[in-house]
């Protein structure tokens, strides 16, 4: 059995390195609690493979983790996403999780401000602060965060294609608070590649929005050291169908690819890898996940060497944020959602996450009531201070089924990026359909082995006994209930979920047309005419948004100027 390793001399200079680094970290009492251990180590004989292979926590190749004593340091962020309806709504929900624990914000935009329309234009009818809250003027952002300390509290923004004008109108926001940009702390998304591979809130060919995700990264690196510049996203290709392999492998080579393009424009890879993050989903099959985190770390590690000629340590380090599945989420007995969730986020944090976010029961019936969003932080809160598994750093580093799902998913993913290598990389993978199809693909299959009964969801095709909502899987089957295929009758008891008012987009949408009425006409064309120019002549279009932004620019506006230079995408059918 592995031994606590205070209980011998180290048998080695990196683990005297790591012994050193947790002494540095943790307070007195910390360091001499011996039960548990603070680490797990093999025995003498399996030494040289375990350096090589999984190595110290902090230390490349990273598979236990970026920091020497994890959470026994620091927990993980507890970042619950949230917006819908008007930005004063949407602050209403940050300030009441914010107080009662939560320790970051994320925010969920509506559809028109992620595809660049504002609340009035034609295609924004019956979409306003429906999956989202919308935000089209710096008014609106400023309502977004008021009375939210920008200096103290770390934002999280979801959001790709019109990633800098959000970016701008927050940069904005907080100078006029006394705020800096330099420092503003948070992240935003920014990761437009899996827009056209999973998602599909994409505005322009890949190769300008390539171009405008390097300007924010390059931005961000040069005068916003404590903001993240992109989040790499898995998450949303797994939710689309993607394996666990799939998720790592199109994720990292997304990342690859962005790092290039930055790297193009003379900035070191390790000035700005440091600020280059990872969003991932923790899935159903609990073991896998925990496995695929610990993969996608060495991998990450041993990409930035060998791809970028990274030499740091921290530049080589995959920090990530991690949600639960949304797609695992059932509208049939949702109370169960709840257990789903607890198990996702456990891996998450089995697998360790530096930020989490906890899906609520009502998800797949609508946007959460403040009830369920607020049980889904507790349930965070729960597993960090109530089940000490932040006590020892990667528990599970060392299990046989563990160790061994971790080398498969890395070899299966190191596969896949092989070939899209062969392709020319992720955006020229992207733009031919590649991804799409793998993912179709598996989604497919996924879909087909629930209808055939073959794969199982409690509540849904097994064990559907009492369900009220609508059954998907009428008839007879094993270890199932029969279907009644009748929808719950009218006043039948069950989750509420949140509701949004067509009356808030009306209000959105005299909101700004009051707002293009009351600015100066002349210092907004102005400034977007210099956007123009920017842009057009191939320079970093990121100080132009903020001044154009400033001078009452909507982003309804700047996306219709790119809309105009760049076009418009259409996918490919190649695949």
């Amino acid at each position: 059995m592995p031994r606590h390793p205070a209980s011998r001399p180290p048998r080695s200079p990196e683990e005297a390195r790591w012994r050193k680094e947790v002494e540095e970290k943790l307070p007195p009492d910390e360091r001499s609690r011996g039960d548990p251990p603070a680490l797990g180590l093999p025995e003498e004989d399996e030494a040289h493979r375990y350096e090589a292979h999984l190595g110290f926590p902090g230390r490349p190749p990273f598979t236990r983790g970026v920091q020497p004593t994890m959470y026994r340091g620091r927990l993980w962020t507890m970042r619950q996403y949230s917006g819908f309806g008007t930005a004063e709504e949407t602050n209403a929900r940050f300030r009441d999780l914010l107080a009662h624990g939560q320790t970051g914000l994320s925010v969920a935009f509506d559809l028109p401000t992620q595809i660049g329309y504002d609340p009035d234009h034609p295609r924004s009818k019956g979409e306003v602060g429906r999956c989202g809250v919308s935000i089209s003027t710096l008014r609106d952002m400023e309502s977004l965060f008021h009375d939210i300390p920008l200096d103290k509290a770390t934002v999280s923004m979801t959001i790709n294609a019109t990633a800098t004008i959000l970016l701008g109108l927050l940069v904005n926001v907080a100078e006029a608070h006394g705020v800096s940009r330099a420092r503003l702390g948070g992240t935003v998304q920014n990761d437009v590649l899996k827009e056209y591979a999973a998602r599909g809130t994409y505005i322009y060919p890949p190769d300008a929005s390539l171009r405008l995700t390097a300007d924010l990264i390059e931005f961000t690196t040069r005068e916003m050291p404590q903001w993240n510049g992109i989040s790499v996203s898995g998450y949303h290709m797994r939710e689309a169908g993607a394996t666990a392999a799939q998720e790592v492998a199109f994720t990292l080579s997304d990342g690859i690819a962005y790092a290039r393009a930055v790297k193009a424009r003379g900035l070191p890879v390790d000035e700005f890898l440091p600020r280059v993050s990872f969003f991932f989903s923790a899935d159903r099959n609990f073991l896998e996940e925990v496995a695929k985190f610990r993969a996608a770390r060495r991998l990450w590690s041993r990409l930035t060497s060998e791809a970028l000629g990274a030499k740091s340590s921290r530049a080589r380090e995959l920090r990530f944020h991690t949600q639960t599945a949304g797609s695992s989420l059932t509208a049939q007995q949702p109370e169960l959602n709840v257990v789903r969730t607890t198990l996702e986020a456990l891996s998450a944090v089995l697998g360790g996450t530096q930020s989490l976010h906890t899906n609520a029961m009502d998800e797949a019936l609508g946007l959460p009531t403040p009830e369920s969003a607020r049980l889904a932080l507790r349930t965070q809160q729960i597993l960090a201070e109530e089940s000490g598994v932040p006590n020892t750093v990667d528990p599970l580093g060392g299990a046989w089924a563990i160790e061994d799902l971790t080398d498969r998913i890395e070899e299966d993913a190191q596969r896949y990026l092989d070939q899209i290598e062969e392709m020319g990389g992720a955006s020229v993978a992207v733009a031919r359909g590649f991804y799409q199809k793998e993912i179709g693909r598996e989604a497919y299959l996924r879909a087909r082995s629930l209808e055939e009964r073959a794969a199982h969801v409690v509540g849904v095709n097994v064990h559907a006994e009492g369900n009220s909502a609508f059954d998907l899987f009428p008839g007879k089957g094993k270890g199932t209930g029969k279907g009644t295929g009748k929808r719950t009758p009218a006043g039948t008891a069950g989750p509420r979920g949140q509701r949004i008012s067509p009356e808030l987009e009306r209000k959105a949408v005299r909101a700004v047309v009051a707002w293009r009425k009351a600015r100066r006409a002349p210092d907004t064309e102005r400034a977007i005419s210099s956007l123009r120019k920017a842009t057009e002549e191939g320079r970093n279009v990121m100080p132009q948004v903020i001044e154009a932004l400033k001078k009452g620019t909507t982003l309804g506006e700047i996306a219709g100027l790119w809309r105009e230079i760049f076009g418009e995408h259409h996918p490919s059918r190649e695949y």
